[in-house]
């Protein structure tokens, strides 16, 4: 049996990268997105999850170039028909949604109903995908961020993008160049969070 390593022992590297990532705002990326093969590691990496029964419940939808363009009259569209009231200028700015990174992942849960396995065993599942893109993306030196804004619930929405059944949108995925060092946020006081159970 292989020895477990002590705390002193794992790899700094993928310790600080894990403690310190942080993500990194859709607005101030650059266009220096990832490549083909970059983008091949990122999803790989994002298909390395935990898997109750192999199921694999969750699929990638890739937009890239002029693809996301295009998308954006898609919801500009469907925000219109949400809010009629809401103007036509106010409406394009839906058009420029994808424009803030080069390359945006949808990340979908494909849960479904199964004997043993609770949906929200697999909906957790896809979530890890959206994590584990994001530690990914950081590790190659790119920004990420992790969204779900209005057009991830959206009906008219899910049909453009060919949901199926309960097939739901876990988050988009915005990967673009890091615009440099960043501030870290405040982050939650581990020890108002962490509790140990006792008999009683």
């Amino acid at each position: 049996m292989e020895k477990c390593m002590s705390a002193s022992e794992a790899s700094p590297s993928l310790i600080d990268l894990l403690l310190t990532r942080r993500s990194v705002s859709s607005a101030l990326m650059t266009d220096d997105g990832p490549d083909a093969a970059a983008l091949d590691l990122i999803l790989r990496a994002g298909h390395r999850v935990p898997d109750h029964g192999k199921l694999g419940p969750w699929r990638f939808i890739v937009f890239e170039g002029e693809a996301r363009g295009a998308f954006g009259h898609v919801l500009k569209d469907a925000f219109l028909k949400a809010d009629p009231n809401a103007g036509e200028e106010r409406a394009a700015l839906e058009t420029l949604r994808l424009l803030r990174a080069p390359t945006v992942v949808c990340v979908v849960s494909c849960a479904t109903s199964h004997v043993k396995i609770p949906r929200w065993e697999q909906e957790l599942s896809a979530g890890a995908v959206c994590q584990n893109m994001l530690v990914a993306a950081t590790a190659l030196g790119f920004g990420a961020q992790w969204l779900t804004e209005w057009y991830a619930f959206d009906a008219n929405v899910a049909v453009a993008l060919g949901l199926e059944g309960d097939e739901r949108v876990a988050g988009f995925i915005y990967l673009g160049g890091h615009p440099g060092p960043q501030e870290d946020r405040v982050r939650p006081d581990l020890a108002e969070r962490v509790s140990r159970w006792t008999v009683r």
